[in-house]
């Protein structure tokens, strides 16, 4: 029994020290993005603004064993990283992204499709619920992965050569001063009384023809003439319906299909099937190792969020690996600490240190600052404890959802 005690001790002991050896630091650091700074002071110079800077509690990665490189990874096909601005768009980029991954990865084809063109139909959808519904519709400038298919199969779609949604000598993408002027445009409807679709959605069309630039109705496409629902249906060329949306909560019952509780959800779409956490990250798993490419979302606004070390883990000050589960996860969302901020593009994955590490594609001005321009390192821990669901082909789910 002695030696039983003296053993049982000494492990203690050492998974003591191993803890503690073990134990992540943090502190206030003021963010610097030379690229966003860059960005911020070309369009100040543009619209004449000014900014003060801010103080952040992140993670001390100095003594952390990160990826280093995009050759670490094992990639999948995708398109160089583009930035966008200043915008609320990242469910766009990130979207867009990952559905160019899979023309190539289906057809072997490279297209690079407009954002801006999907973005400039969001807002006018919104417009018009928020004028149908009264005011009683979100109108902001975030949304969903599922809105770039849905958009597509309403409005088409376009190549970025034929609409960038960039003015002559604007630098990057802005929205402040279209948002601003639109959302203003729809609360004195509101407050006045003055509904009339027809007139609403002509003043909301001019304001992005203003600050965006006019979508063509036909363009030329490969020596081609196209209007964009050609476009969509004879160039992308993909079954939005092949397509499935996975959520993992335990707020609501598994293996059914729920509204995603979001505010970027706008339209309260339920077309998200909701899993257990074991069964979210394998699939994840299982399909990003068999070459499938992921548009994903959640919240990146943690300590251990590092623009600098372009990485994001879970700090052993935060919560231990072992004790991330369905209910330490659901605590985050239910008290607001997880809230869907972000949308990014898994498109690559390596094992380091029997952990797995995700390549991510980021539109976000974070992911600029490190010398890996436009992506981010997030660890397996990060995507169970804070990412909210993810978007992935149905033949990654089609054995799973019989």
């Amino acid at each position: 029994m002695k030696q039983i005690m003296f053993l049982l001790l000494s492990l203690l002991f050492i998974s003591t020290i191993t803890f503690s050896q073990n134990k992540n630091k943090a502190t206030y650091i003021e963010q610097k993005s030379d690229f966003f700074e860059q960005m911020e002071k070309n369009l100040d110079a543009f619209n004449k603004i000014e900014k003060e800077k801010q103080k952040s509690y992140k993670m001390d990665f100095s003594n952390i064993d990160v990826p280093k490189s995009l050759g670490e990874f094992k990639v999948f096909w995708h398109n160089e990283p583009v930035s966008q601005g200043f915008t609320g768009t990242c469910w766009d980029f990130s979207t867009t992204s990952f559905f160019e991954s899979e023309i190539f990865r289906l057809r072997g084809e490279k297209i690079k499709i407009s954002e801006i063109y999907t973005a400039y139909w969001e807002y006018v959808e919104k417009a018009k619920r928020f004028i149908k519904k009264r005011g009683d519709s979100k109108f902001d400038e975030g949304s969903e992965s599922e809105a770039v298919k849905l958009n597509w199969q309403r409005h088409g779609a376009m190549p970025i050569e034929v609409y960038s949604g960039l003015l002559p000598g604007q630098p990057n993408h802005d929205h402040r001063k279209l948002f601003d002027e639109m959302n203003s445009y729809l609360k004195s409807v509101q407050e006045t009384n003055s509904w009339n679709e027809e007139i609403n959605l002509s003043t909301i069309k001019s304001i992005l023809n203003h600050y965006l630039g006019t979508p063509p109705e036909k363009f030329e496409y490969k020596g081609k003439t196209y209007t964009p629902k050609e476009f969509f249906t004879e160039v992308i060329n993909l079954k939005m319906d092949d397509y499935i949306e996975l959520l993992s909560t335990i707020k609501f019952p598994f293996h059914e299909y729920i509204e995603f509780e979001a505010p970027d959800n706008w339209w309260h779409s339920k077309n998200y099937y909701n899993i257990p956490l074991t069964d979210f990250m394998e699939i994840l798993k299982n399909s990003v190792r068999n070459g499938y490419s992921i548009a994903i979302g959640g919240d990146v606004s943690e300590s251990g969020y590092s623009s600098t070390s372009q990485s994001a883990v879970v700090p052993s000050y935060d919560i231990p690996s072992e004790y991330i589960d369905e209910f330490s996860r659901e605590f985050r969302i239910a008290n607001g600490i997880t809230a869907d901020d972000h949308g990014i593009h898994i498109v690559g994955f390596m094992k380091k240190n029997g952990k797995d590490w995700y390549l991510i594609k980021d539109s976000g001005a974070g992911s600029r600052t490190g010398n890996n321009k436009g992506y981010y390192f997030y660890h397996e821990d990060y995507i169970k404890l804070k990412m909210l669901g993810f978007m992935v082909h149905k033949d990654m789910v089609k054995d799973y959802l019989k």
